[in-house]
């Protein structure tokens, strides 16, 4: 009766053990995959980084040369204003 007794908690054991497994691959292969998603997200994003430095630039320059535009714009204006008002005097 005592070996009755083992031998059903063997397969008891046997069946949980197996589950276990079951579970564990199942987890391992989660971690797998959200691995991968990771990794697609961290290129993606370091892409969309990249993209994002260039617009950031390019506006930059765009922005520098239309000030210094202006900045010209202005001191030939106060030349010109300059002159006029000493034509004047």
């Amino acid at each position: 009766m005592a070996d009755d007794r083992a031998d059903e908690i063997m397969r008891h054991f046997d069946v949980v053990a197996e589950r276990l497994e079951t579970q564990i691959q199942q987890v391992a292969e989660g971690v797998v995959v959200l691995g991968e998603k990771v990794d697609r997200s961290t290129a993606e994003l370091r892409r969309e980084l990249g993209e994002v430095k260039a617009a950031i630039t390019f506006s930059y320059t765009e922005l520098d040369r239309r000030i210094r535009t202006l900045e010209d714009d202005v001191v030939s204006l106060a030349d010109r204003v300059d002159r006029l008002e000493a034509r004047k005097a």
